[in-house]
């Protein structure tokens, strides 16, 4: 692949926007399950989980949007360009 297509960041954010409101009650869960005195030790592996978790899947989805633009972008050939613009076998 010679160019990429860029992602569109709205519809990016619009795609993630259910995980990552999931990934923050997570986070809220945790930090409210941990006991008194042990406010960080009782939470934060579970927010480092969380949030490990939604930065791999974040980067997954925009390597994955930025591929699947450029698959159907009318200018990407995986085989070289033809003059009339049409894939050949």
């Amino acid at each position: 692949m010679d160019r990429l297509i860029k992602i569109d960041k709205d519809e990016f954010i619009k795609q993630m926007q259910e995980e990552f409101t999931a990934t923050m009650k997570a986070v809220a869960e945790a930090v409210n399950a941990a006991r008194d005195g042990q406010l960080i030790n009782g939470s934060e592996e579970a927010c480092r989980e969380a949030l490990g978790e939604f930065r791999r899947k974040a980067y997954e989805k925009a390597v994955q949007m930025r591929i699947a633009a450029t698959e159907k972008s009318v200018a990407f050939s995986p085989c070289g360009s033809s003059s009339s613009g049409l894939h050949e076998p």
